[in-house]
């Protein structure tokens, strides 16, 4: 058997530990906290229940996917929902103090085509239009370019690619605030088409144009909820793999990627002229000695800038720390969960929250003088709408996220049980403050009975990520497809990468394609689209 480490159990490591034991391998999951989950984690307390990162379940074609490799299916793993609304978006009050009626945005095309009419009365023919356009190139992403290894230039060569060329190279070459604003002239509704670029860790004035396929998923496919949320989904991977096979140690932190050198015949076009192979890892549990765990593969889900720089050795590097000073980094973020007595009902399951001068808010995230924005464009997340296992009755559970600029510096929240920073506590209560005002519920403040908060140092301590970021690299055209770090070690023989800040980019649905990825280039396999799903066998997880 192929014995393989893997590093980190948040989605990425889950999902790659539960191919690779179905493939046959020998899998060890190293995770360094003492749950499993990363990112997609979930923090208890005084009864309720919080989601501590994702929650927007989008791409479900892709969760179906990688389910049907297991031998299942999400309707078997999973309790979905689609939500209707999907979302609601209040805005910044004018400034002769009149305040703007929220936008809801229902469930299906039908009825956000109304909803854009009322806002814009010729819009909704137009927005068919940008609608059908963003089906096409979701469609035409997913079938040769999201799972795509990118190792041989025949996986392009369709003729589908091709003929589309000229209209791709429009989209890659305008940003996709430009790409809304030449066809919908009302603000909000710019801003509802240029908000995905958030979700893909960048401004969009950034973003390229052909990230307007994000709107099919929200406002033509709609939004579904896992009952329990995204930490049922957590769980479900998690016994996915066990039941393959493998293997999950927590509170094992790997120190270093240990490589043997290649003899100079081992140094040939065989090894793509990688130096080094991967012979295992160095991990030390919490409180004990140091183990070497030796391996064929290793696979780290890590991310990606803490791997390169500080698991490898210099010569096995293939991002050294001079690569990553040229990249662009996502948002970080400040995150608030509420525990709220009573109900609040102007607030649905999902909503935004947007300034009207969206230049300046994203320029203090991006910026050359970074700064937490104020006020800030926020998401609050109310799953208690939908899930009642989430808050004790009578209450309500709150999510707020708030995009900051990625710097640790920012410092931490209170739920590693540590004193929080004043500046995350400030961006907190600003926060709080707003959802009140704008919408509507005076005595928010006075009513929350739980609070725990999250801040960059957090990430960058319990994560490894790279300048405290919430997502990884953004995804801007030199950091998207092609052009991202991919999934194999150019250095290390036998080294692949798996999650977010690797190929195809963030997002757990992307963080399910690049296990994929990941088995893909193991097995050789250069195709461009998702593997052949397997004839179906049952699965006891």
């Amino acid at each position: 058997m192929t014995r393989t480490v893997i590093i980190g159990g948040g989605i990425a490591g889950l999902a790659t530990a539960a191919l690779l034991a179905r493939e046959g391998h020998e899998v060890v999951v190293l995770e360094k906290n003492s749950r499993i989950g990363g990112r997609a984690g979930t923090v208890e307390r005084d009864g309720f229940r919080f989601d501590s990162g994702p929650s927007w379940y989008l791409m479900p074609s892709v969760f179906e996917h990688f389910f049907q490799l297991m031998g299942t299916s999400a309707q078997e793993q999973l309790d979905l929902r689609f939500l209707d609304p999907a979302y609601r978006v209040f805005s910044e009050a004018e400034p002769d103090g009149s305040w703007r009626e929220p936008l809801t945005i229902p469930r299906g095309r039908p009825g956000v085509r109304e909803a854009f009419r009322r806002v814009e009365p010729e819009s909704g023919t137009r927005l068919d239009r940008y609608l059908a356009s963003a089906r096409r190139v979701s469609d035409l992403a997913e079938r040769y370019f999201l799972y795509n290894t990118f190792t041989s230039v025949s996986s392009l060569l369709h003729r589908e690619v091709l003929t589309g060329l000229p209209k791709l190279a429009r989209l890659l070459t305008s940003s996709l605030e430009s790409h809304a604003a030449k066809r919908f002239a009302d603000p909000v509704l710019r801003q509802v088409l240029g908000y995905p670029a958030v979700f893909l860790g960048t401004d969009p004035a950034a973003a390229p144009a052909m990230y307007h396929l994000m709107s099919a998923l929200d406002l033509d496919d709609g939004v579904r909820y896992p009952m329990g949320g995204f930490w049922e989904l957590t769980e479900r991977l998690e016994a996915l793999a066990l039941a393959s096979g493998a293997r999950i140690v927590t509170e094992a932190e790997v120190l270093c990627i240990r490589t043997d050198r290649l003899t100079d015949r081992g140094r040939s076009w065989r090894h793509g002229g990688r130096r080094s192979r991967a012979v295992g890892v160095s991990w030390r549990a919490r409180g004990g000695g140091e183990v070497l765990e030796a391996a064929d593969i290793v696979v780290s889900a890590a991310d990606l800038h803490h791997t390169e720089t500080r698991l490898l050795a210099p010569a096995d590097r293939s991002y050294p720390e001079r690569w990553w000073e040229r990249r662009t980094s996502g948002p970080g973020a400040v995150i608030a969960m509420l525990g709220v007595r009573g109900e609040l009902p102007t607030l649905p399951h999902h909503s935004l929250f947007f300034t009207r001068d969206w230049a300046a808010n994203f320029a203090a995230i991006f910026g050359e003088h970074p700064s937490i924005p104020d006020p800030a464009s926020i998401y609050v997340c109310k799953p208690s709408a939908t899930d009642p296992t989430v808050a004790p009755a009578g209450h309500e559970n709150l999510f707020v996220l708030i995009p900051v600029p990625a710097d640790p510096g920012i410092g931490a929240g209170s739920a590693g049980g540590v004193s929080p920073s004043a500046l995350v506590e400030h961006a907190v209560d600003a926060a709080i403050e707003q959802i009140s005002e704008w919408a509507g519920i005076p005595d928010l403040g006075d009513r929350i009975v739980v609070r725990e908060t999250l801040g960059p140092a957090d990430f960058a301590g319990d994560y490894h990520s790279w300048r405290g970021g919430m997502l990884g690299p953004a995804h801007i055209l030199s950091q998207s497809a092609m052009f991202r770090a991919q999934n194999a070690s150019k250095r290390v023989e036998g080294l692949y990468y798996a999650g977010a800040t690797t190929a195809p980019g963030v997002g757990v649905p992307m963080c399910l394609i690049s296990a994929e990825l990941v088995l893909k280039r193991i097995r050789g396999d250069n195709s461009a689209g998702p593997l052949p799903v397997p004839l179906r066998a049952e699965v006891k997880a």
